[in-house]
């Protein structure tokens, strides 16, 4: 497909076909399989995800894209494109509410809000695979007390098991980035690890404390919860977010007011 690479959308398209295999091997599609793929881009990993059988859903908003798709792959059956941005994306809609895949070589530019968008639903979800930014991917496995943990490591594992693959060199991309990529798996959980009270409310926490991260729970959660309540959780007003495990997280949006604003 000749298509030039759009900067406005993020747009890097992979041509290394040792790491398109070896993306498909991780992903192991079947014929039984409904799968969702973000940004087909040039259909690199679009043609072996046809080739298992699956029931394969596209979503590109690049509109050029999707005459040159409609145009290559207008005899597939098992195939339907979306000409649609991701962040908008009623997946539910898509799939009709029927439990499904993702995978996707996500914009660089829109990954962290696009991760947030996908995982309202994680309940639908088997599994995730996802080429991100190498630095995103660490940011999502970090630990308390690392530079990289903040709001997408705490709502990322509370609600899935993430697992870093592998990584990808720049020059595996057409144009080569300025960044190394790398590909995660997200693996939802049937359960979260610890009650964090209704839904959203561990949102609400998360987001608050994080917002100004230098600041202490005391401080960035005031509008939230008081010193007080803070201590009655267990946990000391004068730490900050990156040091609160995801249990301590839990224990906070537990004395969380349904329906309280960050």
């Amino acid at each position: 497909m000749n298509h030039k690479a759009r900067k406005r959308f993020g747009q890097n398209f992979l041509h290394d076909q040792q790491v398109i295999d070896r993306i498909v091997a991780s992903v192991a599609p079947k014929s039984s399989d409904l799968i969702i793929e973000i940004g087909p881009g040039q259909a690199a990993i679009t043609r072996p995800l046809i080739a298992s059988g699956a029931e394969l859903h596209v979503i590109e908003i690049d509109r050029d894209l999707v005459t040159l798709l409609n145009k290559k792959f207008a005899e597939t059956q098992n195939l339907t494109i979306h000409s649609l941005d991701a962040l908008r994306a009623d997946f539910s809609e898509i799939t009709g509410a029927r439990p499904f895949r993702l995978i996707g070589n996500l914009p660089y530019n829109i990954s962290t809000p696009l991760i947030f968008h996908v995982l309202k639903w994680h309940k639908l979800v088997t599994d995730m695979h996802f080429m991100l930014q190498k630095e995103v991917v660490e940011r999502m496995a970090a630990v308390p007390g690392s530079k990289a943990y903040g709001r997408l490591s705490v709502m990322t594992q509370f609600l899935c098991e993430v697992t870093h693959l592998f990584d990808v060199r720049p020059e595996s991309f057409t144009p080569v980035p300025r960044v190394s990529s790398s590909i995660v798996r997200l693996q939802p959980l049937s359960k979260p690890p610890f009650d964090a009270g209704p839904t959203g409310q561990l949102n609400r926490v998360v987001a608050a404390a994080f917002s100004q991260r230098r600041k202490t729970l005391r401080n960035s959660l005031r509008e939230l919860l008081n010193a007080e309540q803070i201590v009655a959780a267990g946990i000391d007003p004068g730490e900050r977010a990156e040091q609160l495990s995801l249990e301590e997280f839990a224990a906070l949006a537990r004395l969380l007011p349904e329906g309280a604003n960050p």
